[in-house]
């Protein structure tokens, strides 16, 4: 499975995540460092986001934990790429 993965780090709650994809509609998906292994394993996980078809994309970290952000293209076609920050 291929897919971008941006480490955001600790992230408090509240702080927001913008994701500018460029390309086709893309899968966002903000998880926490267990989930992300679990995603990465191939392991359910549980995750903030969804498919995305328009640009900026802006999420809120629902809680302190350290973030990751995750674009991938699983049952869609295409290509996408993507650039994440996090908004003061």
């Amino acid at each position: 499975m291929r897919f971008l993965k941006f480490d955001l780090g600790s992230l408090n709650s509240g702080e927001i995540v913008e994701i500018i994809l460029s390309g086709n509609a893309a899968n966002i998906r903000l998880l926490n460092s267990t989930n992300m292994s679990n995603y990465e394993h191939g392991y359910n996980y549980k995750c903030f986001g969804g498919l995305a078809k328009s640009s900026p994309i802006r999420l809120a970290v629902p809680n302190y934990d350290h973030w990751f952000i995750v674009v991938d293209m699983n049952g869609l076609r295409g290509t996408s790429n993507a650039s994440v920050r996090v908004l003061s």
